[in-house]
């Protein structure tokens, strides 16, 4: 929410004590306008905040009114705490958690690249390849080892090496590792609250 520059006061000359109320009026505008929440800056979170993200990273399907009751609130003000949460980014959307297996992705795999160059445009264009292929689930930029940590979903053996020859054959890629998933014990969405 953006706070107005001109105010009531903008259209008085103040003097004495008014003065100093001004002035302080004026500067709490611009103090609040510097400390304002962005997409980079952390807003502030309740305990009910914290509790309502906690219930939907559990169950993003529960009403309104079940959230309401869990977080011991009225719905309005509850609904009012998700849109804002919703708003400045913190709720991202809302997912179906799917079995891989029973769709016919059977394999997930990760794969580690190595880049011939760090430049942006190449960086970039790599983003760009592999985020178009719809087996691409993850794609993170890395420190250390390499360059990207690409997490992939394949039909079986043999799209899993047809994926891979694609990522060796693709421009500016020099290495490729890939490590096949066999056993997941922990698979969470969202962050600890």
């Amino acid at each position: 929410m953006k706070v107005p520059r001109r105010c009531f006061l903008s259209h008085i000359e103040p003097s004495g004590a008014d003065a100093i109320f001004a002035e302080a009026f004026s500067c709490n505008i611009s103090l609040y306008e510097m400390n304002a929440p962005t997409p980079t800056t952390p807003i502030e979170l309740d305990a009910i905040d914290r509790q309502i993200i906690a219930e939907l990273q559990a169950d993003g399907r529960m009403t309104n009114v079940e959230l309401a009751r869990r977080t011991g609130i009225s719905a309005p003000p509850c609904l009012r705490r998700v849109r804002r949460l919703e708003e400045h980014g913190i709720i991202k959307g809302y997912h179906a958690e799917v079995d891989a297996d029973l769709l016919g992705w059977s394999l997930n795999f990760y794969a580690l690249i190595g880049l011939d160059s760090q430049k942006g445009s190449v960086l970039e264009a790599f983003e760009a390849q592999v985020g178009a292929w719809p087996e691409t689930r993850e794609c993170h930029m890395i420190r250390g080892g390499g360059d990207f940590l690409v997490r992939l979903v394949a039909r079986d053996a043999s799209h899993q090496n047809v994926l891979t020859r694609r990522l060796t054959e693709s421009v500016n890629v020099v290495r490729v590792q890939t490590l096949q998933t066999i056993h997941t014990s922990r698979d969470l969405a969202g962050v600890p609250i």
